[in-house]
């Protein structure tokens, strides 16, 4: 429908502007592991445990001034743990159909360069570490349907691994430019796909064979690594999200057994229940990839040609990490009774004692939100404790809900549903207690093809009952914000997609102008403008609550006037890198806004801002409520520049005027991936 809309006028081909996907835009191909969408649950469903195809080829676009289609292999850096097979299929399939493409006349072809083997874990990767041959094409884009002219001298190498776009030996026949169409993407994918059948149908018993091989390999590693199995004890802070982590690994088609009877490891006796996932099995791979703990390697591959670290995508895929379930490996082989889960029981929340005096339920788990959420918009009251609340058979830290016994009707069908307990007070409770207010939430929603950032975190607000109203630049720069919003929520974004990529004299605007030019139709290329920042600021010194996620940061500092500096701004590779790695903070477990969390959480890192307060006069106006320790930051991934971070914050609440901005400085919501910080976002919603 937007193509055909701007066909024949000086628009004709121009990106849509807003997400293709309703929630995730181009992280569609980011869902492999955990299966948020609704499309990646049917492709897991049937790659991993319907079919179990022996190969499997995404099609997919890349930018339009270098090669015409990137074929396998993949380049270096290798991503460790799968089994050696799966590298020489690729190699195998790449070569069959560059073979195929050169045979068809069709130039412009490279493979085994661009696109490393170390990647996010989205379908064509992941499949490698489940013994599939997982293959990615990348086709040079037109526009959209419409042909796009290239001049010649507009084509250019493809980084270290084509340094310039030029022959080399795997890619011996470049296209020499001039006009490219949707019918070239077509024949070279086309003529690709057929290969690929072609080969496999020819090698039919060497495919099966490889593939029985795989699978046996792989589990013998796994029978002898030193952790024989990974351990998801019941003792968890967040024992509902533990388990949706179990069904993550499901899945996946990863089988998971639960002991149906107390055993001992690690000198340690764990009960009946315990959910464990031996690595002797062929999933062995893709299990230590998203279980285990994982570092990105240092070696040439990984190197810019000043020394700098070079991360293709994620650095860590550690699934475990992200949901912030504790996992224990088992170095030893266990012994027990344990049985296969084919799934999970339905949930089944108790009402622990009958509550004269109400009911209270964990602030802990991410659920006990949904639940409290669903009360209030309901117009049930619902408050939260504000210290410890010490009960018969268990303490629940601060944060703990409470409603009046009038609303347990209400409360216990959801409650049972989601698997929490409601207890019952015996006695009336006295503490302090502030009421959660359904305070008016604004989602800040820009064009320029959309923010996938903003599209998970509406994602999240509907899967945890949080009521949103989306905000568009237009509605900012009318103003009058604070009549009809309490908390203002900004996706991670760069200042200028935000306020004006006309801005002069800024860099990064320059560089978003070059994409967009005239490209765009203009009613899609206005940000807030300078009337948007300051309607903004209105609004917080009204009493409003402005929430800036992770890029955003810089941009509500600079809005604000606050007195936090990003101290990694402007610095490059060589001194500051994460890019997808999970961090230890220290989190104000006291404070309103870390509520819910463990006092040592782990986040989702993606060069992300890190922040410093800078006022010497009114530092009390500003609260940290999440810290980096003092060092040993890292948990997984890569961690360039740990002393520049070490103590200083990656969430602090600011005031300002009557109200609040509250920075990120990372995303809690990531992909819809990161359970483990949910609940810092959340509690800015009440």
């Amino acid at each position: 429908d937007w193509y055909n809309e701007w066909v024949g006028t000086e628009y004709e081909g121009a990106s849509m502007p807003w997400l293709y996907h309703k929630f995730a835009g181009h992280d569609n191909n980011r869902d492999a592991f955990m299966q948020n969408l609704i499309e990646s649950y049917y492709m897991g469903q049937l790659l991993f445990k319907k079919w179990r195809p022996q190969a499997f080829q995404d099609h997919h676009h890349m930018g339009s001034y270098g090669p015409r289609l990137y074929i396998a292999p993949y380049s270096e850096p290798i991503r460790p743990d799968a089994d050696p097979l799966i590298w020489r299929e690729l190699s195998w399939y790449g070569a069959h159909m560059a073979y195929k493409l050169e045979e068809a006349g069709l130039d412009g072809i490279i493979n085994g360069a661009q696109f490393p083997a170390w990647g996010h874990f989205g379908y064509h990767w992941i499949t490698n570490h489940h013994n599939i041959a997982g293959m990615l094409t990348e086709s040079a884009s037109a526009k959209l349907a419409t042909p796009l002219y290239i001049d010649p001298s507009q084509l250019r190498g493809a980084g270290k691994t084509m340094p310039e776009y030029a022959p080399q030996t795997n890619f011996p026949n470049p296209w020499p430019g001039g006009w490219w169409h949707l019918r070239d993407i077509v024949e070279r994918q086309k003529t690709a796909a057929w290969a690929l059948l072609d080969v496999a149908a020819r090698n039919r018993e060497t495919v099966l064979w490889n593939s029985y091989l795989k699978a046996k390999r792989q589990t013998e590693r796994g029978a002898a690594n030193k952790t024989q199995a990974y351990i998801i004890a019941p003792e968890q802070h967040d024992a509902l999200t533990a388990r949706k982590l179990v069904q993550v690994l499901l899945n996946q088609g990863i089988e998971v057994q639960q002991a149906t009877a107390a055993f001992c490891a690690n000198a340690r006796v764990y009960p009946e229940g315990t959910y464990l996932v031996f690595l002797a099995q062929p999933k062995y791979g893709v299990i230590k990839q998203l279980l285990g703990r994982s570092s990105y390697p240092d070696n040439q591959w990984t190197q810019n040609p000043d020394g700098s670290t070079s991360i293709f995508d994620s650095a860590a895929d550690t699934v475990a990490e992200y949901m912030g379930v504790n996992i224990i490996p088992a170095n030893q082989p266990l012994c027990g009774d344990f049985a296969v889960v084919k799934e999970l029981a339905a949930l089944q929340g108790r009402v622990c004692a009958e509550g004269s005096f109400g009911y209270v339920f964990n602030g802990s788990l991410n659920d006990s939100y949904r639940l409290a959420n669903h009360l209030v918009h309901a117009n049930v009251p619902v408050w939260r404790i504000d210290g410890v609340l010490h009960l018969d058979n268990q303490v629940l830290a601060p944060g703990a809900f409470y409603i009046e016994s009038a609303a347990a009707q209400e409360a216990k069908a959801l409650a049972s549903q989601l698997g929490i307990d409601l207890y019952g007070l015996k006695a009336e409770f006295t503490g302090a207690k502030h009421a959660v207010q359904p305070l008016r939430v604004g989602l800040f929603q820009r064009y320029f093809g959309g923010n996938a950032d903003e599209g998970w975190t509406r994602f999240v607000f509907e899967k945890f009952e949080q009521p949103y109203t989306t905000v568009k630049s237009e509605e900012i720069r009318a103003g009058n914000l604070r009549d009809k919003y309490d908390v203002l929520v900004i996706p991670s974004d760069w200042e200028p997609l935000i306020v004006d990529i006309n801005a002069p004299g800024d860099k990064r605007a320059a560089m978003f102008r070059s994409w967009y030019g005239d490209s765009i139709p203009p009613q899609y290329k206005q940000g807030i403008g300078k009337e948007g920042v300051e309607a903004i600021r209105t609004f917080v010194k009204a009493g409003g609550r402005l929430v800036a996620m992770n890029n955003a940061c810089d941009f509500a500092i600079k809005t604000c006037n606050l007195k936090v500096r990003n101290v990694v701004e402007g610095l490059g590779p060589k001194d500051y890198v994460t890019h997808g790695s999970t961090l230890h903070v220290d989190i104000a477990t006291s404070d309103r806004l870390g509520y819910g969390m463990p006092e040592d959480a782990l986040l989702l890192n993606w060069n992300s801002p890190v922040l410093q307060v800078n006022d010497n006069f009114r530092a009390e106006n500003y609260r940290v409520i999440a810290r980096y320790p003092a060092s040993d930051i890292l948990q997984s991934g890569k961690l360039v520049g740990e002393k520049l971070i070490a103590g200083k914050a990656a969430v602090i609440a600011a005031k300002y005027g009557q109200g609040e901005v509250v920075l990120f400085a990372f995303s809690p919501q990531q992909r819809g991936q990161t359970h483990g910080t949910f609940k810092l976002l959340f509690n800015c919603l009440q």
